[in-house]
């Protein structure tokens, strides 16, 4: 009798049958659509920018959309390295799982952080309405950043205290399931292999973050 899916597991099989590439663009547009709603409706109403004009503007909006541009560069190069990591680790562990199958598992578990964006935006919109350019910049639900006023911590500590938050954790998790599910395996092994490779690979970089930040 073949064992019973459960809910994730389920939601993974559909998303096995979805066309990846048009995942891949659904995630660009909304992504898109988020850092849109945030340049526009928080990042310029932000005082100190509010009344920028001539070349700042100008620079200020070429950045801007470098960020837009720079979207599915950023997926492609992300779903890249983390699916080459698990692919890595799924290997040394014996696991028989495609270099395809990791890259999926990377772009599939990446869609839990439009939850945070969303945060973000219901935050400045309706509890911290005139928040400073720092205030959004430190700003990150959920994570080890709350714990401390940004004001009194060093900028270098901003990213990496962002970083260690709650859906990094379900991102790991998200993770596990998809290599599990695309080895099918003992589950303890997927923890294994994502607990090996790609997190402290995550934890080496932050630490490096720090070491080459000025």
């Amino acid at each position: 009798m073949p064992r019973e899916y459960t809910p994730l597991e389920a939601k993974m099989k559909e998303y096995t049958s979805i066309n990846k590439t048009v995942v891949f663009i659904l995630m660009c547009i909304i992504s898109t659509l988020l850092l849109y709603i945030q340049q526009t409706f928080i990042l310029y109403e932000i005082t100190a920018f509010k009344f920028m004009d001539g070349v700042d503007l100008m620079i200020l909006k070429a950045i801007s959309g470098l960020k837009y541009l720079g979207i599915p560069i950023m997926f492609a190069l992300k779903f890249t390295v983390t699916g080459f990591i698990l692919w890595t680790g799924c290997f040394l562990w014996g696991y028989r799982v495609t270099y395809k199958q990791c890259w999926q598992i990377a772009m599939f578990a990446e869609m839990i952080f439009f939850i945070p964006e969303i945060l973000t935006i219901l935050w400045f919109f309706f509890i911290d309405v005139d928040p400073t350019y720092q205030d959004f910049l430190a700003f990150e639900p959920l994570s080890y950043m709350n714990f401390f006023n940004h004001e009194q911590v060093a900028e270098k500590y901003w990213y990496v205290n962002s970083s260690l938050n709650v859906f990094e954790i379900g991102y790991w998790i998200l993770l596990t399931y998809g290599v599990n599910f695309a080895a099918r395996k003992k589950k303890s092994i997927a923890n294994a292999i994502v607990f090996t490779s790609y997190v402290p690979l995550f934890l080496l970089w932050l630490w490096f973050y720090l070491g080459v930040y000025k």
